[in-house]
């Protein structure tokens, strides 16, 4: 069961449409975010409403008032009587509306969606998953928009066991299709810097964890041949939290296996969760 916010209303999702002037149907023109909940509570809900504000004001899409009004939507939706039970996604969307003004968009919609959370599989944290390299850089990586095409269309002949797309431009890793990548070497864990990739809101909660336990971070782009020699990889998000990655490509990383440090930093995140955790 899920649960969609509507023009003023809740409603099943199945009942929830958009008009087909909507830019979002007709030219992909949209962006979302996605805010999870542990128990009843959202995690780090005001910095991915941030987050969403910014990547509307980087696509032209004038939404202030959404933005003011979804904390309020939001948490009446989390205690409404028909929103999923159990851990939920929360996936505010804002449109481009009808009305596109030179690539500015005055006049956006919006709706919001609580759905079940789809963890990650016991199987995928203890042995962890493989991503598939695809040599391209994601279109305005700043902005998190609805067009995931260039995520998606590579994987169409992917391996089964792949789980999402690795983007590689140049030389340089930047950061997967839905998630952010960081790479283990000699004691360092090396990751994107915001800019090059999107500010991962998991991603920002990690290296703040990590500086304070001791860790060397390097905020630049790993180097695609550096998997050769890499100890561990993993990657972040807000369902994946920290997920193992066991070869990208055919490039086994490390052992094959999940490794320690993974292990650990996967345990500070789960262990510091409530600092996050809003009303």
């Amino acid at each position: 069961m899920s649960l969609c916010y509507y023009r003023g209303k809740f409603m099943p999702t199945e009942e929830c449409s958009l008009p087909v002037t909507d830019l979002l149907i007709q030219r992909g023109i949209g962006v979302f975010d996605s805010i999870r909940t542990y128990g009843a509570k959202p995690f780090a809900m005001p910095q991915h409403i941030e987050r969403l504000a910014g990547s509307a004001k980087r696509c032209g899409i004038e939404a202030d008032r959404i933005i003011e009004a979804l904390p309020d939507i939001i948490r009446q939706g989390l205690k409404h009587a028909a929103a999923p039970e159990g851990d939920k996604v929360i996936k505010p969307y804002i449109t481009g509306g009808a009305v596109n003004n030179r690539g500015h968009f005055p006049k956006p919609d919006f709706f919001v969606l609580f759905e079940e959370v789809h963890s990650l599989t016991e199987d995928e944290i203890s042995n962890g998953v493989s991503l598939k390299p695809v040599y391209m850089e994601r279109p305005y990586p700043e902005a998190k928009s609805t067009n995931y095409l260039f995520g998606y269309i590579p994987m169409s002949d992917a391996r089964a066991s792949d789980f999402e797309a690795l983007y590689i431009v140049n030389g340089e890793i930047t950061e997967s299709a839905t998630s952010s990548f960081f790479l283990c070497k000699g004691g360092r864990v090396i990751t994107a810097p915001v800019g090059r990739v999107l500010r991962g809101i998991t991603r920002e909660i990690l290296l703040t964890l990590l500086r304070e336990n001791g860790f060397t971070v390097e905020e630049r782009c790993p180097l695609e041949k550096e998997l050769a020699d890499a100890d561990e990889a993993f990657i972040s998000g807000s369902v994946k939290e920290v997920l193992p990655i066991v070869r990208v490509g055919e490039q086994v990383i490390g052992k094959g296996t999940p490794g320690p440090a993974t292990a650990r930093i996967r345990h500070l995140f789960l262990s510091n969760i409530h600092r996050w955790l809003g009303e």
